[in-house]
């Protein structure tokens, strides 16, 4: 039962990563609206805060298996939609496929992390561990497979294509034995009030809140900016797209072996200044061997630091459960969405240079949450006698 929820997290990686990809087919880096692609991200953000308020009762009243079969049947309409209506199709056609698909891949996140959420009380470092690579794989395959057939297929045909995935997704979870109720009971709006009475909990979320966000906006805007900063061949900054989720993802991996190893301190400090150097080598490089290894610095950071922060967060907050809207650790999640949607109406008005401004001011936040974090736990624990 766990093998098959978990499996969700692959499908629900190509979904988040296909803005991101699909920007350059639809030839936004030739003819760029940053205000439309700021828009796109925006829908597919709500669909995404959508999800979980048409999950609770559904989860309820019709169980898991049918919330993850619905979750790929609207993603498949959604890329069939954008196959039938992509530009220079009216703009309105794009908002509801991605608003389609960030509601597909809410609910799939969702159900998933219902449907795991035994194994992850057994061990969560491990469970975690394999959620972020089947995530990053499946965003790393989207972002390849866009990369492959660029130059063979048209765009309907590649959204046609990728309609397929979710599809068979669809067929294999609708075949498959879940439960028929979700096994773990959300913390309640109670409780999640009670959460601003500390300030650990509110430095936490701010703490996500930056992290979250630098980590989402580079993906979502990485390979427009470097075809049209680097003058890149689209292929070639999707590529680099791929090589950036790789990053993250063989990170994650290596994450769990260096936390038993490496002082959190140290490691914590590698994984924040690494980010910030990334961004402005990225910023400043004129060739693809700057920018790949801006890319695999900002991917390699930013990989590290999430599973340093849930440990930490899991220490404090033993309810805390990552897969969940819960407490004031949902507000931070649900705020970190806005930065994709947000670099779109900056880059507006600053050009889009911002896309790695950005980043690197959520990185230096990151630092700065991280030290007063460090601060507020020495304060307030008992002192010794």
């Amino acid at each position: 039962m766990a093998r098959r929820g978990i499996s969700g997290l692959f499908l629900s990686g190509t979904l988040m990563a296909f803005l991101g990809s699909i920007l350059l087919a639809w030839r936004h880096h030739i003819d760029p609206n940053y205000l439309h692609i700021g828009t796109l991200f925006l829908l597919q953000n709500l669909g995404m805060l959508v999800a979980p308020v048409l999950a609770a009762p559904l989860l309820r009243k019709r169980g898991i298996r049918f919330v993850m079969t619905l979750a790929c049947v609207l993603a498949c309409c959604a890329m069939l939609l954008l196959a039938a209506f992509s530009p220079p199709s009216p703009f309105y056609w794009q908002l509801i496929g991605l608003f389609l698909v960030g509601l597909g891949a809410g609910l799939l996140n969702t159900s998933v992390f219902h449907a795991i959420s035994s194994v992850y009380h057994l061990n969560p470092a491990a469970t975690l561990t394999l959620a972020g690579a089947l995530y990053g794989l499946g965003a790393m395959t989207c972002a390849l497979f866009v990369a492959g057939t660029f130059f063979v297929y048209n765009v309907a045909s590649v959204l046609i294509l990728l309609a397929l995935l979710p599809a068979f997704a669809a067929v294999v979870y609708y075949r498959a034995k879940l439960p028929d109720e979700p096994i773990v009971q959300q913390v309640t709006w109670t409780r999640a009030l009670q959460d601003f009475r500390s300030p650990a909990a509110i430095l936490f979320a701010l703490l996500l809140f930056f992290q979250s966000g630098s980590e989402g906006a580079l993906a979502g805007w990485l390979a427009l900016f470097l075809t049209q900063r680097l003058g890149a061949s689209p292929v070639t900054s999707l590529f680099l797209l791929a090589l950036y989720w790789f990053a993250l993802l063989t990170g994650r991996v290596a994450a769990q072996w260096l936390l038993p190893r490496v002082r959190h301190a140290r490691l914590l400090a590698l994984a924040t200044l690494a980010p910030m150097f990334a961004c402005v080598v990225l910023f400043s490089t004129n060739n693809l061997f700057g920018a790949t290894v801006g890319v695999l610095l900002a991917g390699g950071g930013f990989s590290v630091i999430l599973p340093l922060v849930v440990e930490k967060i899991g220490d404090r907050f033993p309810y805390f459960h990552p897969g969940f809207f819960s407490g004031i650790f949902s507000i931070a999640s649900t705020g970190s969405l806005l930065a994709p949607a947000s670099l779109g109406y900056l880059a507006h008005f600053y050009g889009v240079g911002v896309v790695m401004g950005l980043p690197l001011a959520g990185s230096i936040m990151v630092v700065f949450l991280i030290i007063l974090i460090m601060l507020e736990a020495r304060l307030s624990s008992p002192r010794k006698a």
